[in-house]
């Protein structure tokens, strides 16, 4: 399941990146010490739960030496649309703070829509917060279009 381009690892996550993903899930403006993260319960069985899902893969962006920079999900949803074929939801998109502007993110993006298109998906889509512009207009670059309006209810 590795892959890999220039330097980096495309991987699945496990137990021990948790810290670091959470880590990058917490401050998307600045780079967040995995070490001063604190794993509860409710992190532990959320992780748990996702990756016991084989529709679920949370990837990881390893720089070689097991520093994660950069984090995804990928689900797999089947459904009747689209004629009864998959489709894959890219969630929790980021890469490190600091490394930012240097492709990484273009490389764990293309790599995670390869997946799907292998998987045999028709189609790739993902949701993301109105304020991030320059993430709009990073997924814009990658011919993401922004088809729909989308909608959330918190309980």
């Amino acid at each position: 399941m590795a892959g890999h381009t220039s330097s980096v690892i495309f991987r699945i996550a496990t137990r021990r990146d948790l810290p670091a993903i959470i880590a990058l899930l917490s401050n998307e403006e600045a780079v967040v010490d995995p070490r001063t993260v604190v794993v509860d319960e409710a992190y532990d069985q959320a992780f748990e739960a996702v990756h016991a899902d084989g529709r679920n893969e949370m990837v990881v962006l390893d720089e070689g030496d097991g520093t994660v920079l950069g984090y995804l999900q990928l689900t797999y949803i089947p459904g009747l649309g689209r004629h009864g074929q998959e489709r894959a939801l890219i969630e929790g998109v980021r890469v490190r703070a600091d490394r930012r502007g240097a492709g990484l993110g273009r490389e764990l993006l293309t790599w995670a829509i390869e997946r799907a298109r292998a998987r045999g998906c028709t189609l790739v889509q993902l949701t993301s917060n109105k304020r991030r512009l320059e993430a709009h207009r990073f997924y814009d670059s990658l011919g993401f279009v922004r088809s729909h309006d989308g909608f959330k209810l918190s309980l």
